[in-house]
């Protein structure tokens, strides 16, 4: 838990400081979306790398590494001066990131059952839930008094604090079996990422993770420019309506466990796919009429709460039946899933960026292109044997 809210502090800490940093770093809009969706990105690719690592060499040691790295970016980011530079120390922020979520859900895979490990799933984005709620509260009193930078300074602090805490408190839980097994193979086989790509389920279900991830992305790197800097909220204001959604994802993330066990993950990948579509239709249905100030700021938020409620319900299951099959091999094919979830979404958004289209727009285009076909996969019968449940 100490782990996972550290990719999220990573983007929404420094959000509402976004149009101060564009000014300081003289810097493009483009640009400074872009140190949202390279993080990303780095997060995804450096995942096919990574994986096979925490396999042959054990999971504590690729924490510890990542953890070093995030320490020294963050730090990196707090004393630069031009918006490359912070690019690049992105860039690095997200390998690292990317080294620290496959510890994650490597260990849980290593741990728990497969039935026990879509409501751990859960409750571990629960968690990650409260930093959208806190970060960026905690940013704007952060900038407010001490400067952008300080941002990433307490960054740097945190993750240290969070390297002794590993260092000291987290088992090995590669087993020793699979430890031998992979002992023996090669670090980086194209045989394991092919018989996690041949699985359907798997690929329908990452592809469901990575379609939730990129609606909210696409969010969250336009939401500070559109709301700041377009519709002149102030940086508190902001703060509570993206806390305000936080907040719902929540109680989301705490409600699934139980729902998993009644209605089963199937059920609740189709149910999170259908409040995206919901969030999606809003969207664009609101965008049409010419609101002002905090009206408009509503009418974008509103809508956005349907993305966030679906993704919280959705990740948990669709990450935990992606991944049931693999028991000897989860830190490859949790390097997989998080391949397909981060550096497809980052290309999805960086595409989008391109566009001239508002925020509002953009966000909703990118739930009619990636949900709409997903969720006819799911219900359309000749699809049926992709979302099976096994």
């Amino acid at each position: 838990m100490s782990m996972v809210v550290l990719s999220p502090m990573a983007i929404d800490i420094y959000l509402s400081s976004m149009p101060h940093m564009a000014v300081e770093l003289s810097a493009n809009s483009s640009q400074i979306q872009s140190t949202i969706s390279l993080f990303f990105f780095a997060v995804g690719i450096g995942q096919l790398f990574v994986g096979p690592v925490a396999d042959k060499y054990g999971r504590k040691i690729v924490a510890l590494v990542g953890l070093l790295l995030y320490c020294a970016s963050a730090l990196g980011a707090s004393l630069v001066s031009d918006i490359v530079h912070l690019q690049l120390l992105r860039f690095l922020q997200g390998l690292a990131s990317c080294a620290i979520s496959v510890v994650i859900f490597s260990v849980v895979r290593d741990v728990y059952t497969y039935e026990r490990s879509s409501k751990v799933y859960s409750y571990l984005n629960g968690v990650l839930s409260i930093v959208p709620a806190v970060a960026p509260i905690l940013g704007s009193a952060l900038a407010q008094y001490y400067g952008w930078r300080s941002t990433f300074i307490f960054m740097f602090a945190f993750s240290a604090a969070v390297f002794l805490i590993v260092a000291y408190y987290l088992p090995e839980t590669l087993s020793e079996l699979n430890s031998k097994a992979s002992a023996k193979s090669k670090l980086y086989s194209l045989t394991k990422f092919k018989r996690v790509l041949a699985n359907r389920s798997f690929v329908f279900y990452a592809f469901c993770v990575m379609a939730g991830l990129a609606c909210i992305l696409s969010y969250v790197s336009y939401a500070p420019l559109w709301l700041i800097a377009h519709l002149e909220v102030s940086q508190m204001t902001f703060s509570l309506l993206f806390g305000f959604n936080a907040c719902l994802s929540i109680i989301c993330c705490f409600l699934a466990p139980k729902w998993i066990t009644a209605y089963g993950n199937r059920f609740m990948v189709g149910l999170g796919l259908s409040l995206m579509l919901v969030g999606g239709c809003l969207l664009a249905l609101l965008s049409l009429y010419d609101f002002k100030g905090l009206y408009a700021a509503v009418a974008f938020m509103m809508p956005v709460g349907f993305l966030s409620a679906g993704l919280a319900l959705s990740i948990g299951p669709a990450s935990a039946v992606a991944l049931s099959s693999f028991a000897d091999s989860a830190g490859t094919a949790s390097a997989v899933l998080g391949f397909i979830q981060m550096a497809g979404a980052a290309m999805v958004i960086s595409a989008v960026q391109q566009t001239n289209l508002i925020a509002p727009q953009a966000v909703s285009l990118i739930v009619f292109v990636i949900v709409i076909p997903l969720l006819c996969v799911m219900y359309l019968p000749k699809f049926s044997a992709w979302s099976a449940e096994r």
